[in-house]
């Protein structure tokens, strides 16, 4: 048993809802506060000098500066796995290149899929590792990772295999989702919906197989898969067994009410989602996912997030990184700077990047430091919680624990 303290302040989120708008006078904040753990999992959260009398045999992780703590966060949204560098779309986008200039000249998806196939193994398992190292640094002990640069079976089993290595080699937990149906590689003899019936009949399979996967998502747009194929693919995929998501809205609307109809657990992007979907959205159980690393780095419109939690609908802040459209990483600052333009409470951000993201991968014993859930937990060296967000990520973690133990 450990027990790790005292803190200044711990703001557990506990008793929060998982749906609809918070606001700050709801957030549990403890003073001179204590963790106590057991076999990774919480056992009180309580006055540390109480919790240390009542338990004397336990370990004493003590915490001597002025810091805070909170739960970690979770990525749930990320395409961290790649090969290539694409600074040079970033630069040409802002000199004013359209998404088909930017392609033309050997950019876009398509040139991350060709750096990718290209990479070993070993060499994509190191690039991830260290992104995944940087989204630690941030607090995040649980990270969604995407295939999606293979886009055909050796090298999308490579990258789903590249993301079960690095389970091997890293306490935070790794969600794989397989991608396959990004868009339809340039090297594919057919339609659309044949790339996806190929998907489903020599991708699929296999990383069921090898257990690689338990997630398969879409990109749904005019540029990737169209609104009735995607759904049929959908509808099949969940009928193998896998849980599915969409990359839905993020160009055009109309695709977030399909994932809400075939029963997804998240519909991620949403930047074009018009009212009526925003309701039907928000109405229902599958967890709308803002990506605000993707508008900061298209220069679009930001998820309606705050018309979505006034809906009463899940709302869960992810970084989208990735090597195109999304490549900051920093889920700390761009939830910061969504919160500023969408007007997001505090605890609607924090519960966004903890339990409702968690709630997005289907991890249900995390994102809150009460009893029973699982110990990871992120501190900061200041005196106020609310510095975290108010410095837009350039206020570092100190330190990052997990199941209790510091790493």
């Amino acid at each position: 048993m450990k027990l790790t303290g005292p803190f200044k302040q711990i703001v557990t989120l506990a008793n929060l809802p998982l749906r609809g708008k918070l606001s700050d006078d709801k957030l549990e904040i403890i003073e001179n506060g204590g963790i106590l753990s057991e076999n990774a999992k919480i056992i009180d959260v309580a006055d540390f000098d109480v919790l240390k009398t009542a338990n004397p045999t336990a370990e004493i992780e003590n915490i001597e500066e002025t810091q805070v703590a909170l739960p970690a966060f979770t990525d749930a949204h990320t395409h961290i796995c790649f090969g290539g560098n694409r600074a040079n779309d970033f630069a040409m986008r802002n000199a004013g290149k359209t998404y088909l200039e930017i392609a033309e000249s050997g950019g876009g998806i398509w040139s991350s899929v060709q750096h990718t196939r290209v990479a070993s193994e070993d060499e994509l398992l190191k690039t991830t590792l260290e992104r995944i190292n940087f989204l630690i640094s941030l607090g995040i002990t649980t990270i969604e990772i995407k295939s999606g640069y293979g886009l055909n079976v050796e090298n999308e089993l490579k990258m789903l295999r590249v993301i079960k290595k690095a389970q091997k080699f890293t306490k935070a937990t790794l969600v794989p989702t397989c991608l396959s149906a990004h868009l339809k590689p340039r090297d594919f003899e057919g339609n659309n919906e044949e790339y996806l019936q190929y998907i489903l009949n020599e991708i699929l399979p296999k990383v069921k197989e090898e257990n690689l996967a338990n997630r398969v998502d879409i990109f749904i747009e005019k540029s990737a898969f169209q609104p009735e194929e995607s759904r049929n693919f959908l509808i099949k995929a969940k009928e193998m067994g896998f849980e599915i998501t969409v990359h839905a809205d993020q160009f055009t609307p109309g695709s977030s009410r399909i994932a809400v109809e075939v029963g997804a657990k998240s519909a991620d992007h949403l930047e074009a989602t018009i009212d009526e979907d925003i309701e039907f959205l928000a109405s229902s159980e599958t967890v709308a996912i803002a990506l605000p690393g993707a508008s900061l780095g298209l220069g679009e419109k930001f998820s309606p997030a705050r018309k979505i939690l006034d809906k009463n609908g899940i709302l869960a802040i992810a970084s989208d990184w990735n090597p195109g459209s999304a490549p900051m990483g920093n889920l700390i600052a761009q939830a910061a700077i969504l919160a500023t333009f969408e007007k997001l409470s505090t605890a609607e951000v924090l519960a966004g990047i903890t339990f409702r993201s968690a709630f997005a991968l289907g991890l249900e014993d995390r994102g809150k430091l009460e009893k029973g859930k699982k110990a990871d937990f992120v501190t900061f060296k200041t005196d106020n919680f609310q510095n975290v967000l108010y410095q837009q990520g350039s206020l570092k973690a100190e330190s990052v624990f997990i199941d209790g133990e510091k790493i």
